[in-house]
Parts: C-alpha cells; sequence; structure tokens
C-alpha cells in the first residue's frame, strides 16, 4: 500500500512539472490565436527558440543580478513577476503563472513588455535573431 501511494505521489509531481513542448506549427498557430502580428512571427519564432526552446516550464538560472527568467518567453523575476506567492510588478502576476501550458498571460505579459522595449528586451533574441535572415514559418 506504501509502495502504490509513493508511486502515486511521484507520477502526479512527474506529469505538473514537465510541461508543454510546442512543435514548430503548433506555436505558430498559438502565436496567431494569442494575436501576434503576422510580420513579427518570424521574430517571436526565433526568439522562443533561443530563449526556450518552445518549452513552457523553463526557469532560467539566476542572472549576474540574481534574477531567473521564467517560461516560453524567458520573462525576468526582476521587473516583470513577482516570485512568490501574491501577484505583482510590472505585469503584475506570479512568475510561476508564466510556466503554464496554456500562454495566454505569458503573452499577454510579452506584449507589455515588447510595447515598452521591443525585441530587445531579450537576450536570445538579439544574440540569435537581430539581423539575420530567419527562417521561413514552418506552416
Amino acid at each position: 500500500m506504501t509502495r502504490a501511494c509513493i508511486l502515486i505521489v511521484g507520477l502526479c509531481f512527474i506529469t505538473v512539472s514537465l510541461g508543454k513542448t510546442f512543435s514548430e506549427c503548433e506555436l505558430v498557430r498559438e502565436l496567431r490565436r494569442q494575436g501576434f502580428p503576422h510580420d513579427q512571427l518570424k521574430d517571436w519564432m526565433c526568439l522562443i527558440e533561443a530563449e526556450s526552446t518552445r518549452r513552457t516550464d523553463v526557469v532560467g538560472r539566476a542572472n549576474g543580478d540574481g534574477s531567473q527568467d521564467f517560461g516560453l518567453f524567458q520573462i525576468n523575476d526582476r521587473y516583470w513577476c513577482n516570485n512568490g506567492d501574491q501577484p505583482g510588478k510590472g505585469c503584475n502576476l506570479r512568475c510561476k503563472d508564466l510556466l503554464l501550458d496554456d500562454i495566454t498571460v505569458a503573452s499577454q505579459c510579452t506584449k507589455k513588455i515588447f510595447a515598452v522595449h521591443g525585441f530587445n528586451a531579450w537576450v536570445g533574441w538579439a544574440n540569435k535573431c537581430r539581423g539575420r535572415r530567419l527562417p521561413n514559418l514552418p506552416c
């Protein structure tokens, strides 16, 4: 009985912690559904690939200032989300909400960041996408 309980609890933890990895086509469709402009989709795809490899559950290692980045878009907790139980900071949300498979909240926050800083808010985009010929959208 004890082994069965441990197994069930372990399976629940694994299921919760895996997150979602989008296929390229699935991500393009989801970004369109979330209202990202068509003429920016190549940049968003490149940014997401560079930042999180299309995974919703990524929590980046601590940055030089001790902050961390969360989720598909790797949104930073220094300015944009609260890494605690209460929503807060620029996007008025909890960082763990950025790790959900439903990227609606992450997309809203991302658009807010983009409105202030453009793509330059993301180091992954600046290092791997800016000024480069980006591949065509897969679908």
